[in-house]
């Protein structure tokens, strides 16, 4: 099967041309190892996937899903002042999608549109995650997204480990609630706090992880914002994301 036209078309954005033979794995529903390449020329290896790493955190067993619990959380995200972040901000940005997607996406913290509109990825980073998310068959609607902090940095500097603290049980609970069968870590500082390490984040992508207990896989790749200042870094970010489809397809199973 060919490319969708949502593929071509985050493809085309990123300015790479690619050419899959029809039989390639990642749409045949083949193994890695047949075929393909790593940006989707024939010939080339696919993106290499190390030992998934030792998970970084145990968790207790994921809660049932209720309005109120939601709600509950909800309620106690948006009046949280466990950090002094809450003194700069216009409000809280929880996360939004669907509370069973399969996957989730995390990033770092609100910025002022985000914190204006009390919604996450907006703008033109927002604009190039719908259209990664279209390439592997999503909207936004079908996943949720969240954020490691809930509250806006003052100029948009990176969180303070204080305030990743702060937050911390917020977004594990959301974890815990949605269960997602995949995490894609959006950036530097999502992936760090998340996973625990100060490992660079050109070295943990093409890797695997796994979140809590029981474990979640995640896939690591670069931020929307960060593609967007730099367009040589793009064409990485379609490596992880045939990454990612591979590793949720795996975990579905």
């Amino acid at each position: 099967m060919s490319l969708s036209p949502e593929q071509r078309e985050y493809l085309q954005a990123l300015g790479i041309e690619i050419w899959l033979p029809r039989d390639h794995p990642l749409f045949a529903g083949g193994g890695a190892e047949q075929g393909g390449g790593a940006a989707g020329k024939p010939g080339l290896a696919p993106p290499q996937v190390r030992p998934e790493a030792t998970p970084t955190r145990s968790e207790a067993a994921p809660p049932e899903r209720t309005t109120s619990s939601w709600e509950a959380l909800q309620a106690a995200v948006a009046g949280c002042r466990r950090c002094g972040l809450h003194q700069g901000r216009t409000q809280t940005v929880f996360g939004v999608g669907k509370v069973d997607a399969d996957w989730m996406l995390i990033g770092e913290a609100p910025g002022a549109e985000e914190d204006r509109r009390g919604e996450p990825f907006v703008g033109r980073a927002g604009k190039l995650l719908d259209s990664m998310l279209r390439a592997v068959g999503l909207s936004r609607e079908q996943v949720f997204i969240a954020n490691i902090l809930k509250c806006r940095p003052p100029n948009n500097r990176d969180p303070k480990p204080d305030e990743v603290a702060a937050c911390e049980d917020y977004l594990a609970q959301q974890i815990r609630t949605v269960q997602p069968k995949l995490i894609l870590a959006l950036g530097r500082v999502a992936a760090q706090n998340l996973l625990k390490t100060e490992t660079p984040i050109g070295k943990m992508r093409g890797n695997r992880y796994r979140w809590g207990d029981p474990a979640v896989p995640v896939v690591v790749t670069y931020h929307p914002a960060y593609l967007l200042r730099a367009p040589r870094e793009k064409r990485k970010s379609w490596q992880d994301l045939q990454l990612a489809m591979k590793t949720y397809k795996e975990a579905a199973q």
